[in-house]
């Protein structure tokens, strides 16, 4: 009887090590660009470690919310995420990381088991090991205002046409709005030659294009010895790399050396990601942004004399505290005289911290609603105007996916262009544009 219940127990804990191997994970990330970037490395770090991947809605063994704070909104999706897979699975091991938990230090979920702020997200493997050791709440809160850049790496992005690199995280900016400065920390750049190599893999590996990303993106190299110029400028010649994207680059990063590389790169993708985030420069001073709008237009027409078909999206916030009817018609006024390609419009949300939580004038909810869907039909009209700009010009299109019989993808200046048929994931075809069906630019294949 004793060997046999030693042999039973030899057995069982041999279970316990396959079933180790085997433990299913479910990533869900929110809010921006890098964090789906790290969500990716984690991804990658659990796959390299013997993690299943599956669906986050799956029932898995563990599951991983990388979340966000930028608006109430992000906190309560965060939240509800968060409990959403406790309980789901009360048996897994839910994990919790991000800017919502930097904001939250002292957060109390029960059923939360392991809490990780905007540091050690590398460390994902080593820390699920220590919990399913001793099956006690972990939790790795750090200042982060301290914290050095996170190394990550990535080779493949699954399913994507596109290949995100995080360059750079933080912000020194302090937008009177904004609470991300406090969750990211300072600003601090990835080492250029990593950058370099990271792009170099993944073009090796099939990538046609590529987006720099990060906290304040064009902020790179202000903590080192090179320039976001420079950069720019070793990134496009790269041997094989078709298309470099910036996720996002405030307007006064736009120096004449970026618009130099701009201008003598093809690489460089003819669309920019600039927000304007308010269109009076009564609302811009009291955000505490850096620019005027005098500024703010002569530097578009700069980047206009260079790249005139040029596709420039914005961000624009509604409702800001001392935005009267008058100032908002202003920002309206602003992005039609501007021309953007593409306004992505945010209703004002207090973030606790901030400067402008203090600020008097408050917007009442119901018009800062109001106030973002008007400003989101100008924004469908602004997008129509410049879509309609390329009818019956030929373009190319790198297909990202095929569904109800016509393959979908986007030119370099960012139509999202449809074509009758089904046409290979990552191919960059040449199609004339001969309709346009909104959101869609319809094409043919030439």
């Amino acid at each position: 009887m004793k060997r046999l219940k030693k042999k039973y127990l030899v057995g069982i804990k041999n279970i316990k090590k396959v079933s180790d191997k085997m433990r299913s994970v479910g990533v869900l990330s929110l809010g921006c660009k890098v964090n789906a970037y790290e969500s990716e490395f984690v991804i990658n770090k659990l796959k390299e470690n013997g993690y299943l991947i599956n669906n986050f809605n799956d029932i898995c063994d563990v599951y991983i919310i990388n979340t966000c704070t930028v608006t109430n909104t992000s906190d309560i999706k965060s939240r509800k995420m968060i409990r959403n897979a406790i309980k789901r699975n009360s048996n897994a091991c839910v994990v919790a990381m991000g800017c919502f938990i930097e904001a939250n230090h002292d957060i109390e979920i029960h059923g939360l088991d392991i809490i990780i702020g905007n540091k050690d997200k590398s460390r994902i493997v080593d820390i699920l090991d220590e919990w399913f050791d001793k099956r006690e709440q972990i939790r790795r809160l750090y200042a982060e205002e301290k914290t050095e850049f996170e190394d990550m790496y990535i080779t493949d992005f699954p399913g994507r046409t596109r290949a995100f690199v995080k360059i750079q995280d933080g912000c020194e900016n302090f937008c009177s709005y904004c609470i991300i400065p406090f969750v990211r920390g300072k600003c601090r750049s990835k080492d250029k030659e990593k950058v370099l190599d990271e792009i170099k893999t993944l073009v090796n590996n099939g990538y046609r294009e590529v987006v720099l990303t990060g906290i304040h993106t064009g902020n790179y190299g202000a903590d080192s010895d090179i320039s976001f110029a420079e950069l720019l400028r070793r990134i496009v010649k790269i041997d094989g790399l078709e298309r470099l994207r910036i996720s996002s680059i405030e307007i006064t990063e736009i120096d004449s050396e970026v618009l130099d590389v701009i201008k003598e790169s093809k690489v460089i993708v003819n669309h920019l990601h600039i927000p304007l985030q308010a269109g009076s420069d009564e609302i811009l001073k009291r955000m505490n942004r850096k620019y005027n709008l005098d500024y703010f237009f002569k530097k578009i027409a700069e980047i206009r004399k260079i790249r005139p078909d040029i596709a420039i999206s914005t961000d624009v916030i509604v409702g800001f505290p001392g935005e009267s009817e008058e100032l908002f018609l202003k920002t309206i006024e602003t992005c039609e005289a501007i021309g953007f390609s593409k306004i992505h419009v945010f209703p004002y949300s207090e973030r606790k911290g901030t400067k402008a939580i203090e600020m008097d004038e408050v917007v009442a909810v119901e018009d800062r609603k109001t106030r973002s869907r008007r400003l989101l039909e100008v924004s469908k009209k602004l997008e129509n105007a410049y879509m309609s700009r390329f009818l019956e010009k030929e373009v190319l299109v790198l297909i990202e996916e095929f569904k109800n019989g016509y393959s979908y993808g986007h030119t370099d200046n960012f139509l999202y262009v449809k074509v009758e048929g089904e046409i290979s994931h990552n191919t960059l075809v040449k199609v004339k544009i001969i309709d346009i069906e909104y959101p869609y630019c319809v094409g043919e294949i030439i």
